[in-house]
């Protein structure tokens, strides 16, 4: 499978993709789940597409999807996880910085990932040892190496608070040049390809984290959990370019 991991990440991606497209900007009906989130048509669609392709290709391998749940029988070892649009409240909204993620593990090690933004045209596809590309070109982070020229990224700093990370952001806020609101899966895709520095969310389910450590990886940065340890279940997360990863850390852990 690995030959061509990038290749069917690629092609899944855009293909979950359009089919959110079909929608962006209609009046689509919006639904409220248990968690509070919301959940429309295009997001059961797009998952089950995906679903349908990777148990078709491998159908050995383990499916775990934000709106279905687990799936497979996972004996190859591999797990793909699954967001069929982050960004919900965006997509609903008519603002285009939502996208399709798709994370492979393989032995519970993340060896490839994608982030699909289709309403900016924007596709970024990355694999352990084979580089991070978006839109056929080699995604890297910025060489920023002081926060007073850096650009620090959050979905909603009201959450910050609520899940009790105040004082590391205010921190944060009052050593990085500029902050903004660029948040959900996009503010991912801007550390990886150098248009932002640092991005923190503090509440993340793994499908949110799922493709971001090979992604920030391979483009140079780094992907971890407000403690600093690499991981995809850390309930939160935090990415920065190589030049800040350490004084970022080390201004979050006060």
């Amino acid at each position: 499978m690995s030959a061509g991991l990038l290749e069917t990440l690629e092609e899944l991606a855009v293909g979950a993709g359009a089919l959110t497209l079909e929608l962006f900007g209609t009046n689509i009906a919006v639904e409220i789940k248990s968690d509070e989130s919301p959940v429309t048509i295009a997001d059961r669609r797009a998952e089950e597409f995906l679903r349908r392709e990777i148990e078709r290709r491998f159908p050995d391998d383990l499916v775990v999807g934000e709106e279905f749940g687990e799936s497979g029988s996972g004996r190859s070892g591999r797990r793909w996880i699954l967001d069929p649009i982050d960004g919900t409240k965006s997509f609903v909204r008519g603002v285009p910085i939502y996208g399709v993620m798709i994370g492979v593990e393989q032995d519970g090690r993340v060896i490839g990932g994608a982030i699909n933004l289709p309403a900016l045209k924007e596709l970024v596809v990355a694999e352990k040892g084979r580089g991070c590309w978006i839109n056929g070109r080699r995604a890297c982070v910025s060489d920023v190496a002081d926060p007073s020229r850096g650009l620090l990224l959050t979905t909603d700093v009201g959450n910050i608070y609520k899940y009790g990370h105040g004082g590391a952001w205010e921190r944060l806020c009052e050593r990085m040049a500029f902050v903004r609101t660029w948040g959900d899966c996009y503010g991912y895709v801007l550390v990886a390809t150098g248009r932002a520095e640092v991005m923190l969310d503090p509440v993340m389910a793994v499908w949110d984290a799922a493709p971001l450590p090979v992604i920030l990886s391979e483009a140079g940065g780094r992907f971890t959990d407000l403690s600093g340890v690499t991981r995809i279940d850390g309930g939160n997360g935090l990415a920065t370019n190589a030049a800040l990863a350490d004084v970022v850390r080390e201004i979050v852990a006060g």
